[in-house]
């Protein structure tokens, strides 16, 4: 009996070389789009100023400003030029290499079972079937049946007053199925809601048509950082701040001094709106979550080069419930 062959060594990843020229204008490029993002937050800061729509994703997320507006190229990529090595290498992140600095392939190593269940996570969501027809209720469960100077933003005033947004939450049916928005509920209001979402079901109750499982799209993105390009986690808080500003929109809340005019889902006209507008973010959303899923493929990839990515990927999906239209943890601020 012959011996079996050994088996053939596992491949070696591939490096891509960047030149300094082309790095740079990369990194200048992200520099200019985040600050127009962060400036006006650091001002409001500096002038003891709150703003409820434009300050949440740097209040609520964890991931600084500067963290934000820090330029990655993203794993396996080689960054050419002596630049590379005054910008990079006083972190512990970057390790020089024959041909420039290049993040340090060894961090990816820890990472791998965060890395599987961020993309598992973003697998069944895409997977399932969006729905459209919560609303934007959330915001309003939040301050049911509480007194004016208990609500979250309590320096702006309910537009409907706290009756007529009680009225509101109790006239509608609540269908939230995202925990980080269900856990901030007011207590009346929890058992309102047709489903009881908790940490543990996340994975079996996040939908693409949901606001804020597509706002935390900028979540995963940072947390994957710095081993994805800078650019795609700038997409996706672009995304995120989108989605907030409809989510305030839509709320209890009357922000008009701000410019934002109300999208009134009391009535049916404001439902449809909303829910037009949730199904174009649902389909951007898509796009984001498809180059996340892309993304921690290639990085388990790096971490085990025998592991090939999944195929599986389903086609886009929606569905709309809206029977009366015509188509880690922070304090929420």
């Amino acid at each position: 009996m012959q011996p079996s062959d050994p088996p053939a060594p596992a491949p070696t990843p591939v490096s891509t070389e960047v030149p300094e020229a082309t790095w740079l204008a990369r990194q200048a490029a992200h520099e200019r789009r985040v600050d127009a993002w962060v400036a006006p937050h650091r001002g409001r800061r500096k002038d003891q100023r709150r703003h409820p729509v434009e300050d949440f994703l740097f209040t609520y997320y964890s991931h600084r400003p500067a963290r934000l507006r820090r330029w990655h190229p993203g794993a396996g990529v080689v960054l050419a030029g002596e630049a590379a090595r005054r910008t990079f290498l006083h972190g512990r992140d970057y390790v020089e290499v024959a041909g420039g600095v290049m993040i340090d392939p060894a961090a990816l190593a820890g990472r791998a079972d965060a890395i599987r269940w961020i993309r598992d996570l973003l697998t069944a969501t895409r997977g399932r079937p969006a729905s459209f027809g919560c609303f934007g209720l959330h915001e309003w469960a939040m301050v049911y049946r509480l007194p004016q100077e208990r609500v979250r933003h309590a320096g702006w005033p309910l537009r409907l007053g706290a009756e007529g947004t009680d009225r509101v939450v109790e006239s509608q049916r609540i269908r939230c199925s995202h925990f980080d928005a269900y856990r901030f509920f007011t207590e009346p209001a929890r058992p309102l809601n047709t489903l009881q979402p908790t940490r543990e079901s996340q994975l079996d109750l996040e939908q693409p048509g949901c606001l804020h499982a597509n706002m935390d799209l900028y979540k995963w993105a940072y947390k994957l950082a710095p081993h994805v390009p800078s650019e795609l986690v700038a997409d996706c808080f672009e995304l995120a701040r989108e989605i907030r500003t409809l989510d305030m929109r839509a709320s209890p809340y009357d922000l008009r001094a701000l410019g934002h005019e109300p999208v009134p889902i009391e009535t049916p006209e404001g439902r449809a709106e909303y829910a037009g507008a949730q199904r174009d973010f649902s389909v951007r959303a898509q796009a984001l979550r498809d180059r996340l899923i892309d993304a921690c493929d290639g990085l388990l990839a790096l971490i085990d080069p025998s592991v090939q990515a999944r195929t599986d990927r389903p086609g886009p999906q929606a569905r709309s419930d809206c029977s009366d239209c015509s188509t880690p943890a922070r304090t929420r601020p």
